[in-house]
């Protein structure tokens, strides 16, 4: 099993003809089914040309209703990224990975204004994307570094979001499937979000969480956790503590009135029964006591 995509997913790329989509949209396709999962790039005015063999579309629209796609994932330049995810939030689609870092935050607060009452998932932006291994990769992610198993990763950080699956693969711990949720202030899915979907899901037997400092998401997954995981979770949070309204990594990374810090993060989550490590060499080791007992 796996979460929100597999090798049934069709896709569609939104900002195929430029170098960023094409160069990702080749690696993806090229991963486990994608062949077969990739089916549409969209690129106004540039209708009825191909790349790959895949077919582009002038419109997300044009593109769900010639193929079939319901997820798209979005390569397209910061100042005109908000537009296309509201677009594919038009069409109606299930699912929108917007991969684009940069996004003006005044663009994206009218974008999750006009989500609102929608149906369609966001991940991003600012994103790696998602992953379900030995069947299909939307994103920017190795996929040799993943192995298919029963481990669970969400992440605000694109390379611990490796990192982590790096050291899974090595221990011999597969992962069910992989989400970056990007680091922006901004954004779609939060951990709780993807949280209770591995919750839900049959085929994840425990989650690794990574957090960063700033906000309060790793706080609201974690208390929710308390109250309603049934799977053991492991957690990290990124990031030293920095002086008040100083930023760190992403631009989502702000600790504002004290809140948000390192080491506030990991109390709460130790609190509510997250096996924490503040050491980010050592997640896959955690886990692995964990799966074991320890």
């Amino acid at each position: 099993m796996s979460i929100l995509i597999d090798k049934n997913t069709r896709v569609m790329t939104q900002g195929m003809t430029g170098k960023v989509g094409q160069f990702h949209t080749v690696n993806c396709k090229a991963y486990a089914n994608g062949a077969e999962c990739f089916v549409a790039g969209v690129t106004p005015n540039k209708g009825g040309q191909s790349f790959e063999d895949i077919p582009i579309y002038n419109s997300v629209a044009e593109a769900r209703a010639q193929t079939g796609a319901t997820v798209s994932v979005i390569y397209v330049p910061p100042p005109y990224a908000a537009a296309a995810i509201d677009e594919a939030v038009e069409a109606d689609l299930d699912l929108v990975i917007c991969i684009t870092e940069g996004i003006p935050v005044h663009d994206m607060l009218r974008t999750r204004y006009r989500m609102r009452g929608k149906r369609t998932m966001l991940i991003g932006p600012n994103c790696p994307g998602l992953i379900t291994p030995d069947e299909i990769k939307i994103g920017i992610m190795p996929g040799h570094i993943h192995r298919k198993g029963r481990i669970g990763v969400v992440s605000r950080s694109g390379t611990l979001t490796y990192e982590a699956v790096g050291q899974l693969t090595a221990l011999g711990l597969g992962q069910s499937s992989c989400v970056g949720i990007g680091g922006d202030p901004i954004n779609g899915l939060k951990h709780l979000d993807v949280m209770k979907l591995f919750n839900d899901d049959p085929g994840t037997d425990a989650v690794i969480m990574v957090g960063e400092i700033g906000g309060s998401d790793e706080e609201d997954c974690a208390r929710w956790i308390r109250g309603n995981m049934n799977k053991p979770v492991v957690g990290f949070i990124a990031g030293v503590t920095a002086p008040p309204g100083k930023r760190m990594g992403h631009a989502g990374a702000i600790i504002s009135g004290g809140q948000g810090g390192a080491d506030a993060k990991l109390a709460v989550m130790e609190e509510c029964g997250i096996h924490i490590t503040r050491n980010p060499a050592e997640m896959g080791r955690v886990m692995q006591r964990v799966l074991k007992g320890g």
